[in-house]
């Protein structure tokens, strides 16, 4: 999988990279079908994103951080899988991946409809082809693996967590540019008026 990309600029950490890639096998999950091998199938992220009225991201599926109504967050999926991009303002997600914190990236899936495989000496294979997904999450605190699940009940509804495990590279041009802005031109303009005096 692509490295999430994050840069931390004047008006915020921005932030992109791919949530999950659809058809390809999990590890192990725990599911209400009991243990299995998940996949999504392709297109079901753009499915999802295209029947949800807003999808928020979370930080560690518990802050709102930004929303696709707010226009802080853009989810889509392309050639590869789901892709999240955002500008987050939130200062304990900016020193998060300032630090290095930042785990990667989870994502809920609620209304599952999916299909089970039996499969002769291996684990079903359960193939994931629509939900509703109101929720992408940044992990800061918990830790994310993709092959992980958990599972909640809110208000009667069965809600699955889904994570990756991703390498994230993190640009600082708010301190980069502090870095690289040269004062010598000016010292020594300074330096010259001393000496007059």
């Amino acid at each position: 999988m692509r490295k999430t990309k994050a840069e931390i600029r004047a008006d915020g950490l921005h932030i992109s990279g791919y949530v999950n890639v659809p058809g390809r096998e999990s590890r192990p999950v725990l599911t209400p079908r009991g243990k299995v091998i998940e996949v999504i199938e392709q297109r079901a992220f753009q499915r999802a994103i295209e029947k949800a009225e807003n999808i928020d991201l979370m930080l560690d599926h518990e802050r709102k951080i930004a929303s696709t109504r707010e226009g802080t967050l853009k989810a889509y999926e392309d050639e590869v899988g789901l892709r999240a991009e955002a500008i987050i303002n939130d200062d304990e997600v900016i020193k998060g991946a300032r630090e290095g914190k930042l785990k990667g990236w989870s994502f809920q899936m609620t209304k599952v409809k999916d299909e089970l495989e039996e499969r002769a000496g291996k684990l079903p294979l359960r193939t994931v082809k629509e939900f509703d997904m109101p929720e992408i999450t940044l992990a800061l605190h918990k830790q994310p693996v993709y092959s992980s699940m958990s599972i909640e009940l809110r208000a009667g509804e069965e809600i699955e967590i889904r994570a990756t495990d991703e390498n994230l590279e993190v640009i600082d041009l708010v301190e980069k540019k502090k870095e690289q802005i040269d004062y010598s031109e000016f010292e020594n303009k300074i330096q010259k008026m001393k000496e007059r005096k």
